[in-house]
């Protein structure tokens, strides 16, 4: 029995096509191992169109808890829109259309991503990537890919930078600093400092953010992880973790990049989808279940041409003991009111 395909799909690897292979090993057929000899750079990583249905945002509003009225019912922008970083993942597993998804044994260590539009309930993106450079680092092999999604009347939705650890043992991996000693985020709260929930004209530099607690379970995890195309991997699946030295699956760094998203839409507002910016670094593994909190502090509020202003944040995620496990900076033009 062969499905009909030809309808674009919500997923890289659609779900529908594994009743047609006796060996579901089949399905990734012709795809490289995912080792960090087999790179070619620059190498050219498909284009992928895909549905944003109902379904699409439904899934993502339950792996990251985030089932606002702008994803479920209308939003500013005119009719249901997509969760900001819904098609963050989608363009990270672009090098799945060349290396072989259920062997990926990685390590997310950076994401950046620009936020240029909303993407729209029933709207076909289009989605490309590239591996643009690799190097060495402490004996691990890195890749970087860049990406964007297109929406169907071709302007930019969203753009994509990621660092990767293409094959690691992610039980064995320590402590990262957040980045060169100038630009190290401590999440040290200013004495005195005004705690907010939301951003805007009366905002000013030393305001924090109220933290956003979150716990990912299990469930979240592997559903954002792929389970839904029966990709296995240390985030859905406890025999590939144990392989990998963990002790339960952990999760996802693009998961936590979302985590941090949701917060700074909360905000930010609607300015965040057109004007957003994060970038973002992952310092150690992050386990399913773990208590974690997302918080940022603004650290300058800048003019922009059109007489708005930009206001810039350090933003972290920690963990129950207080731990700093995500770090990273973010910014957005501040709402008018």
């Amino acid at each position: 029995m062969t499905h009909d395909l030809t309808l674009p799909w919500r997923d890289l690897t659609d779900p529908r096509r594994i009743v047609d292979y006796d060996d579901i090993e089949d399905r990734e057929a012709g795809r490289k191992e995912p080792e960090f000899e087999n790179l070619e750079i620059p190498e050219d990583l498909g284009t992928v169109r895909e549905l944003v249905d109902d379904h699409k945002i439904k899934r993502y509003a339950f792996t990251q808890d985030e089932c606002g009225p702008w994803y479920l019912q209308d939003s500013p922008f005119g009719g249901r829109i997509g969760q900001a970083t819904l098609l963050c993942n989608d363009l990270v597993q672009m090098f799945t259309n060349v290396y072989a998804a259920s062997r990926v044994v990685g390590f997310h260590t950076e994401e950046q991503m620009w936020f240029d539009a909303p993407v729209h309930l029933g709207e076909i993106v289009t989605l490309s990537a590239t591996y643009t450079e690799s190097y060495v680092r402490r004996g691990e092999g890195y890749v970087v890919m860049e990406a964007a999604a297109i929406g169907a009347d071709g302007r930019s939705i969203v753009r994509h930078r990621g660092v990767e650890i293409l094959k690691t043992v992610p039980g064995d991996l320590g402590g990262r600093g957040s980045s060169t000693p100038e630009r190290r985020v401590t999440g040290q709260v200013p004495d005195g400092a005004r705690h907010v929930e939301t951003l805007g004209p009366q905002t000013r530099v030393g305001d924090v953010l109220i933290p956003l607690a979150k716990t990912v379970t299990f469930e979240q995890a592997a559903v954002f992880s792929r389970l839904g195309e029966y990709v296995v991997n240390t985030h859905n699946d406890l025999r590939t973790a144990r392989a990998g030295r963990l002790r339960q699956p952990i999760v996802q760094g693009a998961q936590q990049f979302g985590l941090m998203a949701q917060r700074l839409v909360a905000a930010f507002g609607a300015s965040f989808f057109t004007t957003g910016w994060m970038q973002v670094k992952f310092l150690v593994p992050v386990d399913v279940f773990e208590p974690l909190t997302i918080s940022g502090v603004v650290t300058a509020i800048e003019p922009r041409d059109d007489g708005d202003r930009t206001a810039q944040l350090e933003v972290w995620i920690r963990r129950g003991d207080g731990r700093l496990v995500t770090v990273g900076w973010a910014r957005a033009a501040l709402p008018r009111s």
